[in-house]
């Protein structure tokens, strides 16, 4: 049967990429005109032979301003084994090697995204799309009257312009973009404070990224949130498996996603 001590959530929390929107073609464009920004190739033409391997690298990248790294390491000829296995480490050699720090790196993503809405909004929406099914499920949510809180390192003004193209009108300041500066763990402890007045507050968290997951539930005080892995995220056959295996993590499918919240629930 359907597990029942678990209930339902009171607060629903979500990320945005990997989660509600596929917004991969789009991150391969604006990584490789941020590097061409950076590193000032001969040939700027779109290298299409590294997109595959850019969209598996994808799953390692905490935030935007590592996606022109990934292309500089696969144009490095740094295999996408080795990228696997120690991408953290790569990223730190690579940031020393080309005298760059994050912040060059992010505002040379973020200045590229900049130039791109303001000069052809309507190609940069194009390259992104909600998953089947996720915004009719976010509308129905936000009507039966549950909380329902975008918590994201992509900016928020971003993520509130694809909301608005989707057709959901999502609460603004329900979105908590990159530019909160803060990790995950401690916005949902704010949100579960921002709500504790109004009785206990079980909050269900659906991230894409093994890592956040697990670095959240080694928080002790975060122990009654209940964590969610989409399998169709940007993460990879290994954190997939990893997540089968790991009690505090659920992982998911888009068809459960869709469907009532014991349907979230894995069945005894």
């Amino acid at each position: 049967m359907i597990q029942s001590v678990k209930t339902e959530p009171t607060l629903l929390a979500l990320d945005f990429d990997g989660v509600l929107c596929d917004g991969m073609a789009e991150y391969f464009v604006t990584a490789w005109r941020a590097y061409c920004q950076i590193w000032t190739p001969a040939d700027q033409t779109l290298p299409e032979h590294l997109r595959g391997a850019f969209a598996r690298l994808r799953p390692l990248v905490e935030t935007g301003w590592e996606m022109p790294l990934a292309l500089r390491a696969l144009l490095n000829g740094i295999s996408e084994a080795e990228a696997l296995a120690d991408w953290n480490g790569i990223v730190q050699r690579l940031l020393e090697k080309e005298g760059l720090t994050a912040a060059e790196l992010g505002a040379a993503v973020d200045g590229t995204r900049d130039e791109w809405i303001s000069t052809d909004v309507e190609g940069w929406l194009r390259l992104q799309k909600f998953y089947p099914g996720v915004c009719d499920r976010l509308r129905q949510t936000m009507s039966n009257g549950l909380p329902v809180f975008i918590v994201s390192t992509k900016e928020g003004r971003f993520i509130r312009q694809l909301l608005g193209q989707g057709g959901v009108d999502f609460p603004e300041d329900h979105v908590i973009g990159k530019e909160i500066r803060q990790p995950k763990s401690q916005t949902l402890r704010d949100l579960r404070q921002r709500f504790a007045d109004s009785g206990p507050v079980r909050i269900w968290f659906v991230e894409d990224r093994a890592q956040t997951l697990h670095k959240i539930k080694g928080d002790s005080d975060l122990e009654d949130v209940e964590l969610f892995l989409a399998n169709w995220g940007y993460n990879t056959s290994g954190d997939r498996q990893t997540a089968r295996q790991d009690p505090r993590i659920h992982l998911i499918s888009l068809n459960q996603f869709v469907q009532p919240f014991p349907q979230w629930l894995p069945r005894d």
